[in-house]
Parts: structure tokens; sequence; C-alpha cells
């Protein structure tokens, strides 16, 4: 490069360039490198410019791979640089600009080429070109020092600030949360290190915060002053960079005879606040304020990384995990991510499993359940199905999760993602408090939904040629969100149906749809073909409505006289659930909610008719007291706990990297060198 270098076009022309990838060696001490480093070439700010900045490149550092074997040119790039950094601190404190300068560029070039090498070489290929030696070709020292090595430590103490000689894995990780936590902007753009050349090719110096600009740029790999990244990008490309460096650490597999580090040490750190020792067993413990931390992780929930390191620590971290359902500001953290699964459409998958397994381990415990219904919120402006004036976070939850259900079960049809939204309800479900009304009435019209999609499909099993045209009306004018039919006359159709369909089952449950699925399978005209998407569906539709009934039966078991609300959205619905009464896959369930249903009914009908909503809560209430709780029967609490795959890096690796590769400001792959995870991926 050099100081008249300053347009991409000019690069590939470059002498300083051509020297340093020719077939001539270098040696670390000669001259050519203050030549070299001294330019004046701004670094990219953005994936764009990067992949330009490759682009103007990729012959000499084609040339540099081919001639390296025998230069060793890429070492004596690398001893420069560490050997300028272990005089960075003096340097800094002598306002030697022109040194920190040409060490800011040392490691800018050493990462493009890098990034270069990477991309055309193997492992094993690339870590032979830190150890070759100034030789003749084919000739190599056994006893050459690994430089890929000291290079990463002395990385690690330019972000850390600690001497080599010490353990850095703790404090690397502390750093890089700090670094998340503090969220710093970018110095201006205007006070670079790197300045554009003047007129007179002049070097303008003079601002302090150039030297820390200078490094900043190099670290976040040229996000400061980005015209075309994200505003979330450059509100703190610093924070962001770390964030992505600690999960691509924490997620990298362990090692044949060692655990891996990074991981350790997230699963360990403790709160500045805990004067309580580390047990000698933990080898990479810290501390770190947690209220800053639980302060960022909150605000920050918008993007993939923040809510994956939210899941981290979570699963991985019971000290954190213990902070946070100990706090009494709980809503700041569940909002966002209800609002992350509310937008599900807008959203990737694997956000949103990350989101819902979070709720999944937060239900898991009983006091967050409980708490989360005596916080009251007040106009919840991103929920547009009705207006919430006043909602509990609870039932603001519940809301949530069913509507996230919904519209798994009609478009993406993933049973990984609805079986976790439905122990997520299950383990609130014992402690449901004073349950808005809209919260009610959703928990019972979804199993209404389930229940009269049952009752169809199971006329499409035993009748595949009858054309109900009714029930076909029926479930083809539903609303959007599934929570009414239009025809009263199709509650006498399903009645009927359900009544002589129950008994069928009633008798030979699996093996009569064994025998059913096997003929209508048969009536296909090819084996090939497969079954209907109503046949496939029959086993899940069943599973949703028998978790269904166990959370609502969970609730009256548990909690009936603090919901009201619940009670008569079963009576308004009465007509659909007595008909499965008689169902041998839910008779067992159906006791305590038919049970309910009759104690109530009786007690509105000695109430003589035409009662107003107000009167009808009136009674429910006044026949909670009444109802003898020993008539219902009590069943085992539902309680489900999240637990990782067996091999769960075959998920996290790729996800992690599709989130490098998405989000990591200035950086640029080619995609058609991605093998990791595919690019029309979520």
């Amino acid at each position: 490069m050099g100081s008249n270098s300053s347009r991409i076009g000019d690069l590939p022309k470059n002498e300083y360039l051509k020297k340093l990838s020719g077939t001539e060696s270098v040696s670390e001490n000669d001259p050519f490198w203050n030549q070299l480093l001294s330019f004046s070439f701004p670094a990219p700010t953005s994936s764009t410019e990067l992949k330009l900045l490759e682009e103007a490149t990729i012959s000499v550092c084609r040339s540099l791979v081919e001639n390296n074997p025998r230069t060793g040119n890429l070492g004596a790039l690398i001893k420069v640089f560490l050997s300028r950094t272990k005089e960075l601190k003096l340097s800094a404190e002598c306002q030697n600009h022109i040194f920190i300068w040409q060490t800011h560029n040392a490691l800018f070039i050493i990462c493009c080429l890098l990034k270069v090498f990477i991309c055309e070489m193997s492992e094993e290929e690339l870590q032979l070109h830190f150890t070759y030696e100034e030789k003749s070709p084919g000739s190599y020292s056994s006893d050459s020092e690994d430089l890929l090595e000291e290079l990463l430590c002395c990385l690690m103490q330019l972000i850390t600030d600690i001497p080599l000689f010490l353990p850095y894995t703790s404090k690397l990780v502390k750093t890089l949360l700090y670094n998340f936590i503090r969220q710093e902007k970018p110095p201006p753009p205007g006070t670079h290190v790197l300045p554009q050349q003047s007129d007179g090719g002049g070097l303008l110096y003079g601002l302090a915060s150039g030297v820390a600009t200078g490094l900043w740029t190099v670290f976040t790999l040229g996000g400061v002053g980005s015209k075309v990244a994200a505003a979330s990008e450059l509100s703190s490309p610093l924070a962001n960079q770390s964030l992505l460096l600690l999960l691509v650490l924490a997620n990298l597999t362990d090692a044949a005879d060692a655990p891996n580090p990074y991981r350790q040490a997230i699963m360990s750190f403790k709160n500045t606040q805990d004067s309580s020792p580390f047990p000698s067993s933990i080898p990479h413990a810290f501390q770190i304020n947690f209220n800053s931390l639980y302060m960022a992780l909150c605000e920050q929930q918008t993007s993939d990384q923040a809510t994956l390191l939210l899941y981290t620590l979570l699963h991985q971290n019971s000290n954190i995990r213990t902070y946070m359902l100990a706090r009494t500001d709980m809503e700041n953290l569940v909002l966002p991510i209800l609002e992350i699964l509310y937008h599900v459409e807008e959203r990737n998958s694997h956000h949103v499993y990350m989101a819902l397994i979070i709720l999944l381990i937060l239900t898991e415990d009983d006091g967050f359940n409980r708490s989360i219904h005596e916080v009251m919120l007040k106009n919840i402006t991103w929920y547009s199905e009705r207006v919430l004036t006043e909602i509990s976070l609870g039932s603001l939850l519940i809301l949530v999760v069913i509507r996230t259900i919904q519209y798994n079960m009609t478009r993406t049809r993933d049973k990984y993602l609805h079986t976790n939204c439905l122990a997520a309800l299950a383990n609130m479900s014992a402690q449901f408090r004073s349950l808005h009304q809209y919260a009610a009435q959703r928990i019972v019209s979804y199993t209404c939904r389930h229940l009269r999609r049952y009752v169809y499909v199971l006329d499409k099993l035993y009748f595949p040629h009858s054309h109900c045209s009714t029930l076909q009306h029926c479930f083809s004018t539903l609303s959007d969100n599934g929570e009414e039919l239009l025809s009263l006359t199709c509650s006498h159709i399903l009645r009927s149906y359900a009544s002589s369909l129950f008994s069928l089952l009633s008798k030979k449950h699996n093996k009569v749809l064994e025998q059913a699925t096997q003929s209508l399978r048969g009536s296909l005209s090819s084996s090939d073909v497969p079954l209907p998407d109503y046949a496939q569906d029959l086993n899940v539709i069943e599973e949703v409505i028998r978790m269904m009934l166990e959370i609502i039966n969970s609730c009256l078991t548990n909690s009936l006289h603090h919901n009201p609300n619940l009670v008569y959205a079963l009576l308004y619905k009465r007509d659909l659930f007595e008909q499965f009464r008689t169902h041998p896959s839910f008779q067992d369930i159906m006791q305590n909610i038919d049970l309910v249903i009759t104690f109530f009914s009786s007690r509105l009908l000695q109430a003589g008719a035409e009662l107003s909503v107000e009167r009808v809560l009136e009674i429910i209430k006044q026949g909670v007291v009444a109802l003898p709780k020993d008539r219902l029967k009590k069943f085992p609490e539902l309680k489900f706990k999240y637990v990782e795959e067996e091999q769960p890096e075959e998920f996290f690796i790729p996800y992690v990297w599709s989130l490098v590769y998405n989000s990591a400001v200035g950086v640029y792959w080619n995609p058609q060198d991605i093998q990791l995870f595919t690019m029309d991926s979520d």
C-alpha cells in the first residue's frame, strides 16, 4: 500500500503489496514494513465495501498464498505486528500517533489476508502458513514458533488489556459481556486516526480520540460511520461484534480431553454483589454486574443474537436465572419476548424458537407463574387483534402463546413449536389468576376449534366419499382466528356425528383408526400418494385437544375460585364440550370439566332466563364457594422442563454462524462458499 495509495482501484498494482506477496522474502526488520504500513486507505465500513476491497486484492492474496511457503512474509508481517503491540500503551501515553497508526494498518492487512486464506484453504493448510520460516523451498523448522497461538493471545490482550502470561478466558468473556452491556457508540467519523489524504499528501493528527477510533475500526471490522449498514448495527458495532464473538466461542465443541472453557465461564460467573467464594472446581469464574446485564438484555431483544444470549444465560447459568426470576420488573424482559412471538410472521423460525424456549424456561418456576398475573399492563399498542386497555402480564402471555400455536397449526405446521407452546401454557395453568375475559375466551375457543376440526377429520376418514357439505361449509366459514362458526345448525350436526363416531371409537379406538387410515390409503390411485392433510393431522389435533383440556382441567382443579371468566367461557361453549364426555381419548380429563359445566349450568337455570353478563359472573362467583372441591378429581401436576437435544451443536453452530454472516458489521463472505447452513434458511 504505502502513503500514496488511497483508492481501491490502485491496490492490484501497488508496489508494496506486490513485494509482500511476491517471491522475495522480507525480513521482519526490513524498513519495507514502515513503508507498507504508512497508508491512508480507510477501512471498509460495510460488507459491500469489504466485498469490493476483496475483489480488488484477490490476485495479491492468492499470490501470497502461493509464495508464502517459500518467503514466510505472512509470518514476518505478524511478527512486526506483535512487536509493535508490546509498545502500544507507551505510544499512547507519548501520543506517538504514527506508531499507533501503523500498528492499526498492520492489523487491518492481517485481517484482510486471513479472511482470504480461510476461504481458500483447509484448516491444516492455514496452520502451516503460520509455521513457515524464511528457508529454501520445502524446508521447515521443527521448532518454529506457533505464530497463530501468539497472534490469538495478542488479540486477547488488546481486547481485554491484560498481560499475555495470565489466563484470558474469563477476562475475555467478561470484556465481551461488558461491551454488550455498555452499547458504546462509535467515535464520530471525523475523528478517525486514518483521515482522508489532503491534496498535499500530508496526514492530519491532533485528536486524541483518533487513537481509540483506529483500533475500534479494526475490532469492529470497519463498522464506524457506515452509510449502508442498518441503524441497529450503527448504534454500537463494538457491542454487536463482541456479542457475535461471544456466541461463537460459547458454541465451540468440547475437546476430547477438556470442556469448552468459554462455555464454562458463561456457566459459572456470578453477580458482583455475591460475596460467596467460588468453588475450587470452577476454573473460569468471574463476577459481573447482573443489574446492568439484565437491563441490556431487556433493551436489546429485537436482535436474534441478544435473544440467543438470553437463552444461553438462562439455560446454562443458574446464578443469572435465579437473579432474573427474583426481579420485580420481569415485564421489562417478558414483553420484548412476547412481541417477538406476536410478530411471528416477520421473524425467522430460529428467533421464534429461542423466544419460546425462554418462556418455557421461565414458566418452569412457580413464583414466575404467580407473579405475572399480579403485573398489570395498560395499552399494549403492538397487540392489534383487540384493544387491551388493561390486562395482566400473565393473560397477555396466554394470548400471545395461543396465537403462536394457531399460526403454527395453520402455516408452518411445526410439531416442535406447538409442543413447546403447549408446555409453557401447561406449566402456568395451575397458577392462572384473574384471567382476562379475552384470554379465557381464547383458551376455550381455541380448544373448541380443534374439537370441531377433530370431528370433521374423523368424518373424512370414515366416510371419505360422503362429502358432508354442511360440515365442509361450517369449516370453510370459520373466521381467520377460528373463534366462531357462523351457523348454529352446525352444533346439531356435529353432535349427531360425534355421537355415532365416538360410539365406534369406544370399541376399538386405535385399531379402528388404523384400519380407516389403511382403507383410505388403499382407495387412492397410487400407493406413492401420501395421505391427505386431514388424515395426517388427526394425531396432532388429538394431541393438541388433550393438552388444552388438561390445561383447562388444571386451572379448574387448582384455581377455580380465581377464574370466573374461564367458567363463563366454558358455559358459553358447553354444547360442544358435552359431546366429548364419552370420547375414549378424553373421557378421563373431561370429568372435571363436565362436572363444572353441569354444576354451574344448573345454578344459572335456577336463576332464570335472560341473565346479563354481570349477573352470570356474580352467580359463578357465588357458586365457586358452594362447589365441593373434593368432587374434582385430582390429576398429576402439569410440569414440563426444557431439555436440550443430545447434539445441540447441530442446531446452534449453523445458527450462530448464520448470525455472523447476516449481522456482523463490515464482514463479507461469498454466499457460494457457505456450506454450514443453507442461504435460504431462516
